[in-house]
């Protein structure tokens, strides 16, 4: 450090560091980067900007809540929903994803979950008992890394690659070579990504899925952040563009609808699993084996979820019902309040470059990449560990792209979601002092 005189307390800091007791800050997990920021804001009463987590900086629409509200003075709070989930929600998940993905789904397969994080779980746990010979996952890189702490916890094993120098066309190779092995039982993604904001082009999502169909692979599409490539207006019902899909190109999918993100309903945790129609009645000899049934539709709904959690909250359901209800009728645009994300990102990349820093994920093929939740920085001549280092003493926090999948050694992760407008100022001038702090040699 060469200046102790830092917007935070650089002592302070320092000791905080210590007490977190890792090494090298750039194998922090997401909620250990939470912890330190929140010792020092302890100790010294600065509030950071908090760039480290992906938590919605936007009220829940009234439709939701109200929805909720009205459904818990009819008393549903007294009694179970079902495994599967309340009718209205099945109903309005399905006319949905034909509204904005135009992809049809029935009701029967539309399966609410405690967020999408415990629908990726049971369907990760589906995935590895369908073929005793398919024993691991494909990632394809980077990712939300709490899924692989969820491999980690069943003692599942899972492979990947950073798809970032596999774009277009190469990723068929990649695929070909990686699929060929025959252990892979299903090839797991988010799209737009979490962490870079990539978006696959439809050329990208029929080599994907036509690589499912050669090999009887399960998809399965984490849609966290349904719609928001905010360079295309995906907010219209029936009419498009439609929020992207591998289910144009495969029957092998399953389809993970949050509703934290794009509904901004994340608090009480929530989201949609999604079997496609063609697989939701497919039988395996496995499945019978390991859990008594052969379907994957039975398997996942009467099996799984009920072992994991017994059903979802039943008031919640019925917010997420009228906001999906509301939205398939065109009364509900659901993301005019989330551009804000977009400017947000707009705004604050900008300054980070301004002062020096790079992109690390900065196109789509040949396009420049769209601005929305998050984006992936690094600073010349750091490495990742110590550039989380050095921001905090600057009162900024961000994660290490190296526990997402990233071959980048030296990039961060930044999440504009929790930045409020009146902050921006205090961030521009806090990362100025970095840039002159720290100043590149040329």
């Amino acid at each position: 450090m060469r200046n102790k005189n830092t917007p935070i307390n650089y002592q302070a800091v320092t000791n905080s560091i210590n007490e977190l007791n890792i090494s090298n800050l750039s194998s922090a997990t997401i909620r250990e980067i939470v912890k330190v920021t929140n010792i020092i804001e302890g100790k010294t009463n600065e509030k950071f900007i908090r760039m480290e987590m992906g938590v919605p900086g936007i009220n829940p629409p009234e439709i939701g809540t109200q929805a909720e509200i009205e459904a818990l003075k009819n008393g549903v709070a007294r009694s179970y929903p079902m495994l599967d989930g309340i009718k209205p929600l099945k109903e309005e998940t399905s006319k949905f994803i034909k509204n904005f993905m135009n992809i049809d789904i029935s009701a029967t397969g539309c399966i609410p979950t405690v967020g999408s994080m415990q629908g990726g779980y049971a369907a990760f746990l589906l995935a590895a008992n369908l073929d005793p010979k398919k024993d691991t996952a494909l990632f394809i890189d980077p990712g939300f890394p709490v899924q692989k702490q969820q491999f980690k916890v069943m003692n599942h094993k899972y492979t990947s690659f950073d798809v970032y120098d596999y774009r277009g066309k190469k990723l068929l190779a990649k695929l070909e070579d990686i699929l060929s092995k025959g252990n892979i039982n299903s090839i797991i993604y988010s799209n737009p990504n979490n962490p870079t904001w990539i978006c696959f082009t439809e050329e990208e999502l029929q080599i994907i899925g036509e690589m499912a169909n050669k090999y009887d692979v399960l998809i399965l599409e984490d849609l966290a952040y349904f719609a928001m490539d905010f360079r295309v207006d995906l907010s219209q019902p029936g009419v498009a563009p439609y929020q992207a899909t591998v289910a144009n190109y495969t029957d092998n999918y399953i389809l993970l609808i949050s509703s934290s993100k794009a509904f901004s309903y994340a608090g009480q945790r929530l989201g949609m699993l999604c079997i496609s129609d063609a697989i939701f009645c497919k039988e395996y000899d496995s499945l019978k084996e390991r859990f008594g049934t052969a379907s994957i539709g039975y398997t996942i709904v009467q099996r799984i979820l009920y072992a994991l959690s017994s059903g979802t909250a039943h008031s919640a359901q019925y917010a997420l019902a009228a906001m999906f209800k509301a939205a398939n009728e065109g009364k509900f645009n659901f993301l005019e309040d989330i551009r804000d994300y977009g400017k947000k990102a707009v705004t604050t990349k900008k300054m980070f470059l301004d002062n020096g820093f790079k992109l690390v994920y900065d196109k789509d093929i040949d396009k420049e990449l769209a601005d929305g939740f998050y984006y992936t920085i690094s600073y010349p001549g750091m490495d990742a560990g110590e550039l989380i280092k050095n921001l905090l003493y600057y009162g900024i926090c961000a994660i290490s792209l190296s526990t997402c999948g990233s071959n980048s050694t030296n990039g961060l992760r930044i999440c504009v979601s929790q930045i409020q407008h009146e902050q921006i100022p205090v961030f521009e001038k806090r990362i100025n002092q970095f840039g002159k702090d720290f100043p590149i040699n040329k």
